[in-house]
């Protein structure tokens, strides 16, 4: 399984995911915001010393759908300036036909098959551990926020993610 982090790196969220993942001797891969790797550089240093791998996630979470492609490039080298990684990931997931075609020449972009939901309001931590139970498969990626929006539904979900899939015999690695 390859559990991913979007958003961070928070200090409310972040260290508790890490040891969350230390328990369960499970990697991850990590899609930092640079705008939050500039903010929180010493959590920034603990992903990376607990041997996690980092993506980013541009400099401030932008909508690639919204923005004008020259801005939206510049918003993903700030980012990438901070995490310093091949590995994007676009927030919301949305990117313009001409942003992807750009963005594969230099990173390798990575998008998910299940989303947890964590970071909405309007789902119950029951209803996001849910979603990962009833759709991950062998090799799944899954998306967890390590940010404070989806702290209350990611400190229920994740543990039991995590024991749930490691009684099923699946073990958790950074993508390659």
């Amino acid at each position: 399984m390859y559990l991913t982090f979007d958003d961070g790196p928070i200090p409310e969220v972040t260290p508790w995911v890490l040891q969350q993942l230390n328990a369960f001797d499970a990697q991850a891969t990590f899609f930092c915001v640079g705008e939050n790797v500039k903010k929180n550089p010493e959590i920034f240093q603990e992903i990376i010393q607990q041997k996690h791998r980092i993506g980013h996630h541009t400099f401030n979470h932008i909508n690639g759908w919204k923005a004008k492609n020259k801005n939206y490039f510049h918003n993903v080298e700030m980012g990438n300036e901070m995490a310093q990684s091949n590995l994007f990931r676009p927030p919301y997931g949305k990117l313009k036909r001409e942003q992807i075609q750009y963005l594969k020449q230099k990173y390798k972009l990575i998008m998910w098959d299940v989303l947890t939901y964590d970071f909405d309001k309007k789902t119950s931590p029951q209803k996001c551990l849910q979603n990962v139970v009833r759709n991950v498969q062998s090799g799944s990626i899954i998306v967890f926020h390590d940010s404070v929006k989806a702290k209350e539904n990611l400190f229920y979900t994740l543990p039991r993610t995590l024991e749930f899939l490691k009684d099923k015999g699946f073990s958790f690695a950074a993508l390659p």
